[in-house]
């Protein structure tokens, strides 16, 4: 789960990370009381989950209380990188001396943690690596040992930051760990005209797989900015995501679901269509979770076509074709665009058998995987 700003913001505070948690305000109206309140002079910043806010002027100063109404008007609704703006955060304006920037992240591929520091604070950390990679301090963190004083010492002295700096880096370690996070990211932590530290900035990511040591979390999740037919296949366990595209995508088995997303992404470019999602229904392919999933599919307007691709195995073919054949009964006039299906694996003969002589006029049964999503594709395009 990514957190926004001010969400990031109370979880620092929480764990005494020097911070300034402003006030959200989700109408204009708010804004000069709240602006007043912060000393006149604020900072109005979207509140989206995305980067680049302030190059897409999502960030703006506001001089006075009267301003800062003017600015959240105009920042209120923005869309940025395909996020709404449903609320903005009032910060009182800093009077900023230095900015750095400091990450804790997972990396998988050594299986350890991660410190990415850098005085080049307050731009995005990939333009300066591009532009001066000698700037990123790179600290590998041993999972057993985490970041004590010494370690703190290490990353402060790598990325040249101020002694007094090592203290923050120990509490932003506590937030990554103690909050299980798999990135805990602040640019820019500023050093302020009387030289103290501040989290001007924040940006958290939760392991969702330790939702379950955290049901404080849930107040995090951000109901109303969520995809409409994300939240409808979560509520009915459903593993899926919604992506920019035409053929709707049902799988069972994560490995084989994505690579039908690059077959049918192969397939669909003479065409100019690519997949409308991902869906896992995940070993058991009952009617119930087959109608389930074509619900969710055939509701986005998007979908012109759906590719079903099941590899029988503990789930046997026929089982999957009897699911399919209830699941669009049970649908009835709500299934209204073609489905390509692709069997195979356990049972695939009286799995195809099943589905010929249900013989219902929205599906064709296709053999092979590349010519089933070349079909889909071609039905996408219509």
């Amino acid at each position: 789960m990514d957190l926004m700003e001010y969400q990031a913001k109370e979880l620092f505070a929480r764990h005494g990370v020097p911070v300034t948690l402003g006030r959200v305000i989700d109408d204009p109206a708010a804004a000069p009381d709240a602006a007043r309140e912060l000393g006149g002079r604020v900072v109005v910043k979207a509140q989206v989950k995305a980067g680049g806010r302030g190059k897409a002027g999502g960030v703006k100063l506001a001089a006075t209380p009267e301003e800062a109404h003017t600015v959240a008007a105009e920042i209120l609704g923005m869309d940025i990188k395909g996020h709404t703006v449903r609320r903005v955060l009032l910060a009182p304006a800093a009077d900023i001396a230095e900015e750095y920037y400091l990450s804790f992240l997972v990396d998988r591929a050594n299986r350890e943690y991660l410190c990415i520091a850098s005085t080049e604070g307050g731009v995005e950390i990939e333009e300066v690596a591009r532009t001066h990679p000698e700037a990123i301090a790179k600290v590998r963190i041993d999972p057993i040992a985490g970041v004590d004083e010494a370690k703190a010492a290490e990353i402060v002295t790598a990325a040249g930051f101020p002694a007094g700096a090592a203290a923050v880096v120990r509490r932003l370690w506590d937030v990554f760990v103690a909050e299980d996070a798999s990135l805990v990211e602040v640019n820019p932590l500023v050093k302020l005209a009387d030289g103290s530290l501040e989290a001007l900035d924040g940006k958290v990511t939760l392991d969702g797989n330790a939702a379950y040591r955290h049901p404080e979390h849930t107040a995090y999740d951000d109901k109303a900015a969520a995809d409409p037919l994300e939240a409808a296949a979560h509520a009915k366990g459903l593993n899926y995501v919604k992506l920019d595209g035409s053929v709707g995508i049902i799988g069972n088995g994560a490995g084989l679901v994505m690579s039908t997303l690059d077959v049918v992404a192969y397939a669909g470019e003479p065409y100019g269509v690519r997949p409308a999602n991902f869906l896992d229904i995940g070993g058991g392919a009952s009617a119930e979770v087959m109608a389930n999933g074509l619900g969710i599919i055939l509701s986005d307007p998007q979908v012109r076509s759906v590719f079903v691709n099941v590899f029988g195995g503990i789930t046997a073919c026929d089982a999957v074709a009897n699911g399919i054949v209830q699941a669009l009964a049970v649908l009835g006039r709500q299934a209204d665009k073609p489905l390509v299906v692709r069997l195979d694996g356990n049972n695939v003969d009286e799995g195809r058998k099943i589905l010929a002589q249900a013989n219902h006029p929205l599906v064709t049964v296709v053999a092979t995987m590349d010519g089933a999503a070349e079909l889909a594709a071609q039905k996408g395009a219509e």
